[in-house]
């Protein structure tokens, strides 16, 4: 059963959910266009910034210093969570967005290795715990206040959050395809790679000045507050938690397995990383317009159903993709295997914000699920790339990223299962 309320759908309702979109849309964006590029640029930021031990080493620092971030995200999403509980979720979203913009221009001005030695690494680190922190409060406060501001097809505004960061992927990896394809190698390595970071930081402004003109939410400002909305949410709401962080699963896993192609195609495929590229402008197109039309059906038959047959179809179709890519590793059979990630990411994700909405009461319901899609982002997704590469590395098979998705997809079914059980998730 949905905790939402279901406000009348007046000119006036629909008009501040639409303004409630763009202004989330926005700061989801600018978090993932930074994560999406920072992954894709994998190569070229290991040799910039880890150069010593060889290039194995490099990706595998480069990548933990990606999963570290996560590991800052669940208490980002505690404090900035408990912050919109309590003092509203129009001022989270201002804070998170003004913590991000200071993030990615860290790592877009960030000196390398060469200038710095060993400090650059820690610079590194420094924007993405910044970065992490923030993008930590984002997503449940941005959902929260897109679910309570919609006066009706909640899912299908909601799913607008996710449809940005197909928007993201897009534009990333259409950096990526023209830079890797038009820039010498050392223009590249030199200056090209902090190009799509100065572009991210141009989005900052507008979202702020939107932000900073939203009206508060009716549910938050009429609602019940909570003195202690992390006790509490720990405390009489940890069911909910587990279960929300467990439903994370194959949403997180496609993003970072589309995010993981580019390193994946160069150093255990040979194929050109253009194609990895090609293809994760292929994923964010088929989500940028494809999510909507989830959150629609997601309205109609409710969101754990059709993530339900998006995670089954997770788990089926993982061995036999990167059967394909393993025994063609064309830039064809690349692209192909990418786009159909992205076909499942959106029937999964989509319907994640409405899903995650329904399982917590107004007074926790930013710090709820701001927790557990932390804590199933950064358990399934955010260390996924420095797993893959650890695992690829050690055992030399080109099986290990499919293995993985399927075992995060059996976590995704166990969680939708005890969600529609256990807690009426429609």
């Amino acid at each position: 059963m949905s905790t939402t309320t279901t406000p009348e759908a007046t000119p006036e309702r629909i008009a501040a959910a639409r303004k409630a979109v763009i202004s989330s849309s926005i700061g989801a964006a600018l978090e993932w266009f930074d994560i999406i590029v920072y992954a894709s640029f994998a190569v070229v930021i290991s040799k910039n910034f880890f150069p010593d031990g060889g290039a194995a080493l490099g990706l595998i620092l480069t990548f933990a210093t990606f999963a570290i971030s996560y590991l800052v995200r669940p208490i980002g999403g505690m404090i900035l969570g408990s912050y919109g509980d309590r003092h509203g979720r129009k001022k989270a979203l201002t804070l998170t967005l003004l913590l991000m913009m200071v993030g990615t221009l860290i790592m877009a001005l960030a000196p390398t290795h060469a200038t710095v030695g060993i400090w650059a690494g820690v610079i590194i680190l420094i924007s993405r715990i910044v970065q992490g922190f923030s993008a930590g409060g984002e997503f449940g406060t941005a959902t929260t206040f897109l679910v309570e501001t919609a006066p009706n097809r909640k899912a299908y505004y909601a799913s607008w959050q996710v449809a940005s960061q197909g928007a993201s992927m897009l534009l990333a990896s259409a950096f990526g395809f023209v830079l890797f394809n038009q820039l010498s190698t050392e223009d590249l390595y030199s200056w090209g790679w902090r190009v799509p970071f100065f572009v991210g930081l141009l989005i900052g402004p507008v979202g702020l000045y939107i932000r900073a003109r939203l009206s508060e939410t009716e549910e938050f400002s009429t609602g019940p507050r909570e003195h202690s909305p992390v006790r509490a949410t720990f405390t009489h709401h940890l069911g909910r938690v587990l279960t929300g962080a467990a439903c994370i699963g194959v949403a997180t896993i496609s993003v970072y397995l589309i995010l993981y192609m580019p390193t994946f195609a160069v150093n255990s495929l040979k194929v050109p990383a253009s194609a990895a590229y090609l293809g994760g402008v292929v994923a964010g197109a088929v989500a940028l317009v494809g999510v909507p039309f989830v959150g629609k059906l997601a309205d109609r038959v409710g969101p754990a159903r059709v993530m339900t047959w998006a995670a089954v179809a997770a788990f089926l179709l993982a061995w036999p993709m990167f059967q394909l890519i393993i025994s063609a590793p064309t830039v064809l059979s690349l692209v192909l295997v990418i786009a159909v990630l992205g076909v499942i990411m959106s029937f999964y994700f989509g319907p994640l914000p409405a899903l995650l909405t329904e399982l917590f009461p107004s007074e926790v319901r930013t710090t709820g699920v701001s927790v557990a899609y932390n804590v199933g982002v950064t358990l399934l997704g955010g260390i996924a790339p420095l797993v893959l590469t650890w695992l690829l590395d050690i055992t030399g098979s080109l099986n290990a990223p499919s293995l993985y998705y399927m075992g995060v997809a059996v976590i995704s079914l166990v969680g939708l299962t005890l969600a529609r059980r256990l807690y009426a998730a429609r």
